[in-house]
């Protein structure tokens, strides 16, 4: 599944790099007055296009066709999440750092996950109890690097992944309180950053949707990360309002330490 998925994200990176490379990007408006582009239309088309040659029986949540019934989509034990361009104002930025992200959820818990950074042609795999990868073309084939997260745990010395456009006041202050060095990124890069090691924690302190993480969370937690919500607890997918309230990446023996240094002095 993982070599079709890689095919179909690359033909989903081609539609929005076509738009991306002309000098008017047509920038929308969506209802709740986020913006769009014709990028997000595209991208999202092929998405849900090839899924369904796929697997055509595994149904669909996408962020731009997010509005299914709770009472028809509760019942699903296994679909698709997307989010066909994570970073729309990276994109309109013209900064690289947007990506586009497919998860497969069963039973409300990510298994399956792909991130495609377009401007670079990288792709971030992952799968549950299997591992997760960095995929580039070579001049043979596909390269596929492992990821591993960090093992540093002295949390005088951190490095934490931050939103570029969405930096919560919670989130400042967090840092701040720990002392970490900061590196800015947008999208799901975040995640990213963690599963490869260049980054040793990153924390979201304000709501965010569920299609925005998912592809992540397999990504990082295949590559040894912990992902858990601000309470520890892993996050849950395909709530009837599918927003997370704030989550933590890193790795295992950092989780204690920063929870509990975010429920003192933030929550």
């Amino acid at each position: 599944m993982i070599n079709k998925l890689i095919a179909l994200i690359r033909k989903a990176g081609e539609e929005i790099l076509d738009v991306y490379n002309r000098r008017d990007l047509n920038v929308g408006k969506k209802a709740d007055r986020s913006p769009i582009t014709e990028a997000d239309i595209r991208s999202n088309e092929v998405i849900i296009e090839e899924l369904k040659l796929i697997a055509p029986r595994i149904p669909i949540i996408s962020e731009e066709n997010k509005s299914i019934p709770y009472a028809e989509r509760k019942t699903w034990e296994k679909f698709w999440l997307v989010d066909p361009l994570d970073g729309t104002k990276e994109f309109i930025n013209r900064n690289g750092e947007f990506t586009v992200n497919i998860a497969l959820v069963e039973n409300g818990i990510p298994i399956v996950g792909i991130i495609l950074l377009p401007v670079k042609g990288i792709i971030f795999t992952g799968e549950k109890g299997i591992g997760a990868f960095q995929v580039e073309t070579g001049a043979n084939g596909d390269i596929r690097t492992p990821l591993r997260v960090s093992a540093k745990t002295d949390k005088s010395t951190l490095l934490a992944a931050i939103s570029r456009s969405h930096l919560s006041d919670k989130t400042k202050k967090f840092i701040k309180n720990i002392n970490a060095r900061t590196i800015s990124s947008g999208s799901s890069l975040k995640f990213a950053l963690v599963a490869k090691g260049e980054a040793d924690i990153y924390p979201r302190l304000s709501p965010t949707w569920e299609w925005d993480t998912a592809a992540g969370e397999v990504v990082a937690e295949a590559a040894g990360a912990v992902v858990c919500g601000l309470d520890g607890k892993a996050l849950k997918y395909n709530k009837e309002v599918p927003k997370h309230e704030g989550f933590l990446v890193c790795q295992p023996e950092l989780k204690k330490k920063m929870l509990e240094e975010i429920i003192a002095k933030i929550i």
